[in-house]
C-alpha cells in the first residue's frame, strides 16, 4: 500500500474540500489497493496523494479546477479602518481672547486699559502716570520689572531698528526724556504731558532716540 500524507489549509472551505473529496471518489471510484506503480499528485488544500498511474490524468485535471477555483475567489475583506476621530477638545473662544505669548503684548494690552488715565509727574499707577511710570507698570503686568526712569529705559533688553518696530516695544524719544510703548501702525502708547491723558501719538523716525525689545 502506498503511503498518504494529508497537510490541512485553513483556505479551502469545508465545503470545497467535500467537493474535493467527493470529485477523487467520482473520478476514481473505489479506492482500491494501490499498486507498486504510482503517482503523486497535489490537491490544493489537501497535500500530495499517491494513486495507481491509471487514474493520474483525470486527477490532474481535478487538481487544476480546484486551483483554478481558489486563484478566482475573492480575497477577505480588509478590516475597516477606523474613521478619524475629531479633537476631544476644540477652543470655545476665538482668537481675540489668546493669551498673549509675550512680555511685550502683555505690557502692551496692559497700556492699553489705562488709555483715559490721567498724567501725573513721578506717578507710576494705577490711577495715573508719568511716562515712564506708565511703561514700568505695564510691564509689571507681565512679569517684567524696569528700572523707574526713561533713561535707565533706554538700555534694556535688546535694540530695534525703527523698521522692524513690532506692538510692545519700548521707544524712547525726546532726546531720551520720554519713553512710551510702541502700539503699532506708526503710534505710541504713552503718559504723554501734564494735562493729556495717556493716549496715542504718531510716532515719526527722527523722533527715536532708540528702541528696546523685551524678550
Amino acid at each position: 500500500m502506498g503511503k498518504h500524507s494529508l497537510q490541512r489549509d485553513s483556505r479551502v472551505p469545508n465545503s470545497v474540500k467535500g467537493a474535493i473529496v467527493m470529485g477523487a471518489v467520482a473520478a476514481t471510484g473505489a479506492m482500491p489497493a494501490i499498486p507498486a506503480m504510482a503517482a503523486t499528485i497535489n490537491v490544493p488544500g489537501l497535500g500530495n496523494f499517491d494513486i495507481p498511474q491509471e487514474y493520474e490524468q483525470p486527477a490532474q485535471q481535478l487538481s487544476q479546477q480546484i486551483q483554478q477555483a481558489l486563484a478566482a475567489s475573492p480575497a477577505a475583506p480588509a478590516a475597516p479602518q477606523a474613521a478619524p476621530q475629531p479633537p476631544a477638545f476644540a477652543p470655545l473662544l476665538p482668537d481675540l481672547f489668546a493669551q498673549p505669548s509675550n512680555p511685550g503684548d502683555i505690557a502692551l494690552d496692559a497700556a492699553k486699559s489705562k488709555v483715559g488715565a490721567q498724567y501725573s509727574w513721578g506717578a507710576a499707577g494705577p490711577r495715573s502716570f508719568d511716562c515712564s511710570g506708565l511703561v514700568q507698570w505695564a510691564f509689571r503686568q507681565a512679569g517684567v520689572e524696569l528700572p523707574r526712569t526713561s533713561f535707565e529705559q533706554s538700555h534694556v533688553g535688546a535694540p530695534v531698528a525703527f523698521q522692524n518696530l513690532e506692538p510692545g516695544d519700548i521707544v524712547v524719544t525726546n532726546n531720551g526724556s520720554h519713553v512710551g510703548i510702541y502700539a503699532g501702525d506708526g503710534k505710541l502708547l504713552n503718559a504723554v504731558q501734564s494735562g493729556t491723558p495717556v493716549s496715542y501719538t504718531p510716532l515719526r523716525p527722527d523722533m527715536v532716540v532708540t528702541a528696546r525689545r523685551i524678550v
